[in-house]
């Protein structure tokens, strides 16, 4: 197990209850993991995939069968189609050849927001309030308060860097994974984005420590299959940031493993 290391803000008061919940058979899973036949080239499937379903989560209407056609095919889209789903894959496909730290995560919330947002607010942390509403208006979340983020994704950068320093087993790597990944969409750093970036650095996360067959984890596709859960999981914490209970969070961080049983 995991040696003692002081972390600033990620949560490990339930890390024992879900090594305990996890599949013993999750390791072997993570072990069996291999690419797609139909990956060739400068093509990646599981890629196709992240980018694809992290997008849908996002309300994207694109197909996963016409964005293989695009990418294999070079069969034409509109435009507009395809544009945003072109941008995150391209930062999935940056994040699988760089460290996982500040600058380069920044970088790759530049990237999968060049449709999304304009110049100046990507890759920076946003100024103004942040909330979080339902599809009728209704307020959700309240974010992390904007003089406050830096110092948070500070604290959230500093035991990123500890935790990559240190031997962790697959429970662990996916327990930490999806804590990072729920602590970021908390802060929401920035203007937009939020979502895609934080399903990114959790795989981004599990590659550095587990290897690069953390990229053909259908993660993305299972939380898209899963969205209302997903989301209803992520809300279980509360409405403000400053009084978020990550003690209700392990119906959200058991997410991560059970992705890991989708067939490939």
């Amino acid at each position: 197990m995991m040696k003692e290391i002081e972390l600033e803000i990620l949560p490990t008061a339930l890390l024992a209850d879900y090594c305990q919940l996890v599949h013993n058979d999750a390791q072997q899973k993570f072990e069996d993991l291999k690419d797609s036949e139909l990956s060739a080239g400068t093509f990646s499937f599981y890629t196709s995939v992240s980018a694809v379903f992290s997008s849908k989560i996002e309300g994207e209407a694109i197909e996963m069968d016409s964005y293989i056609k695009h990418k294999m095919l070079g069969t034409k889209f509109l435009p507009d189609y395809t544009q945003k789903i072109d941008d995150l894959y391209e930062a999935y496909e940056f994040a699988q050849k760089q460290p996982l730290e500040k600058k380069t995560v920044k970088q790759a919330h530049t990237l999968l927001t060049k449709h999304i947002l304009q110049r100046p607010q990507r890759g920076k942390i946003r100024n103004g309030m942040m909330y979080v509403m339902t599809p009728v208006g209704k307020i959700e979340y309240v974010a992390c308060d904007a003089g406050c983020v830096k110092q948070e994704m500070k604290r959230l950068y500093g035991d990123i860097s500890k935790l990559l320093r240190v031997d962790l087993n697959v429970k662990e790597a996916l327990f930490f994974a999806s804590m990072i990944h729920l602590i970021f969409v908390k802060i929401h750093p920035f203007d937009d984005g939020n979502g895609r970036t934080a399903r990114l650095l959790e795989k981004w996360f599990l590659a550095q420590k587990l290897g690069n067959k953390a990229w053909f984890i259908q993660s993305e596709k299972h939380y898209y299959d899963q969205h209302q859960t997903y989301y209803a999981n992520i809300r279980l914490m509360g409405l403000e940031y400053d009084l978020l209970d990550y003690s209700k969070a392990l119906p959200f961080l058991l997410m991560l493993p059970q992705s890991l049983f989708i067939e490939n």
